[in-house]
């Protein structure tokens, strides 16, 4: 969608277009609401405003559409598109990588209650299962705001797919 159709749509559909870049409502509706916006940066700059910080009950809503690390994403969603597409370096015919990020997340899970996010475009199945292996040393705490942080990355790289000049 072009950044001038986005302006001048309805608030519901803005809210729409918004929602498969991260399904976190306050969000959706920030940048909706405060449009509108005189460019892509502009846009983008706001959206990575409004998505610092999410809060630890917008990480839990947000997390409960995303499928493990590995494992593809079901259906024809734009946001199952968009996750099929991000974990694209991770093979799913490597039974080896499958079976080393199958454990990690099994014990991510057992760790820390949730399932494990990254920002997988652009990395390899080795970088993602070795981020994966470093991130079972943190802390709770320092764990929520990786996540965190991990979540604003995802939104504004799925927004700049989603909205352009």
């Amino acid at each position: 969608m072009l950044l001038d159709e986005f302006n001048r749509a309805d608030r519901s559909d803005a809210i729409a277009v918004l929602r498969p870049c991260v399904d976190v409502t306050r969000w959706c509706q920030e940048i909706a609401d405060r449009r509108p916006y005189a460019t892509v940066d502009d846009f983008l700059a706001e959206a990575a405003r409004a998505a610092d910080p999410f809060t630890a009950q917008e990480i839990e809503a947000a997390l409960a559409h995303h499928p493990r690390i590995g494992e593809r994403a079901d259906g024809q969603s734009r946001e199952a598109t968009m996750s099929r597409s991000e974990q694209a370096g991770i093979d799913p015919a490597d039974s080896e990588i499958q079976q080393a990020l199958q454990a990690g997340n099994r014990r991510y899970e057992e760790q820390f209650g949730r399932v494990f996010l990254i920002r997988a475009a652009g990395r390899s199945a080795d970088q993602i299962l070795s981020i994966l292996q470093d991130r079972l040393q943190n802390d709770a705490v320092a764990e929520e705001r990786v996540v965190a942080g991990q979540l604003r990355e995802i939104a504004l790289l799925r927004l700049k797919g989603t909205v352009t000049a």
